[in-house]
Formats: structure tokens, C-alpha cells, sequence
């Protein structure tokens, strides 16, 4: 195979910005939910005092969650539908689409959480907020690898 067509893109350029400013919000507004804003004062940055505030970081962290929700959900079925015969996952698309799947399922479980009439466990809850959380940095780790080294989720066969 050509190595030019090793580079195509498989998602537009709009669809890469609308991806990365997702990501960009759902780390925001996750780390958010954490006070380390207002206690090492970014909040106090002119502009970013929402920051601080949890239920406006909670919504947001929702909004977010549910456009990324979507543009995974595109982005399987379309190479399901028309990229599968044509290109391959790389080891480092596998790598991202485990960590995508475990980040999931937690935000699921932590979405049921807060449901009214739902009760885990405190043991439980602990775990998924630290498996959604080391699954975020993992992630966004794994991206910057990606990104500095030019890995790709998938390669043309």
C-alpha cells in the first residue's frame, strides 16, 4: 500500500475540532467537579469563575458527555458501515478504544448514581469515581502520545 494513503484522514477537519473541543470540556468540567479550581485559585482568573461552581461544571460535564456520546457512536458505525474493508485499527486505536469503553461505562454507572431511589455502595461509588477518573488521564495520556509520536486510530490495509 501507498504510505500517503496511510495519512488519509478518516474524520473531517470540523469533526476533529468539534472532537477536540469536547475532550477540552469534558476535562474541564470532570476535573471540575473536583474543587482543585477554586483551591488553587484558576477560578479566581478573570473568565474562568465557572469553574468553581459545581452544578454549572455537573451540566456541562453532561452536555459534553452527550455530544461525545454521539460522535463515538458515529464514529463506529461509520466504520463499521463503510471503513471496515478498507482500514484497519491500529494497536494504539485498540489501546484508546478500550480506555473509551472503560470511561463509559463508568460515567454510566456514575450517571445511574445520581438517579433518584438508586443506592450503591460507598466502596462502590469510590471505585467508579477513581476508575473514571485514571481512565480520563489515561486517556488524555494515551492522546498526547498519539498526538506527539503521529499514531493514528486506524491505517488503510
Amino acid at each position: 500500500m501507498n504510505h500517503v494513503q496511510s495519512n488519509t484522514r478518516v474524520i473531517s477537519l470540523p469533526g476533529r475540532w468539534v472532537y477536540l473541543t469536547t475532550v477540552i470540556f469534558l476535562a474541564l468540567s470532570g476535573f471540575g467537579q473536583m474543587p482543585i479550581f477554586k483551591r488553587y485559585y484558576i477560578a479566581d482568573i478573570p473568565g474562568l469563575g465557572w469553574l468553581a461552581e459545581f452544578f454549572i461544571t455537573h451540566y456541562i460535564h453532561y452536555l459534553a458527555a452527550i455530544l461525545f456520546l454521539a460522535l463515538t457512536a458515529y464514529m463506529i458505525i461509520d466504520y463499521l458501515l463503510s471503513k471496515r474493508k478498507s482500514r484497519q485499527m491500529t494497536a494504539t486505536g485498540y489501546l484508546r478504544s478500550a480506555l473509551l469503553a472503560g470511561i463509559l461505562a463508568s460515567g454510566i454507572f456514575l450517571v445511574i448514581r445520581n438517579l433518584a431511589g438508586t443506592n450503591f455502595s460507598s466502596g462502590f461509588i469510590i471505585f467508579l469515581n477513581l476508575c473514571h477518573l485514571g481512565l480520563a488521564i489515561s486517556l488524555l495520556l494515551v492522546n498526547l502520545y498519539c498526538l506527539v509520536f503521529k499514531k493514528h486510530w486506524t491505517m488503510v490495509r
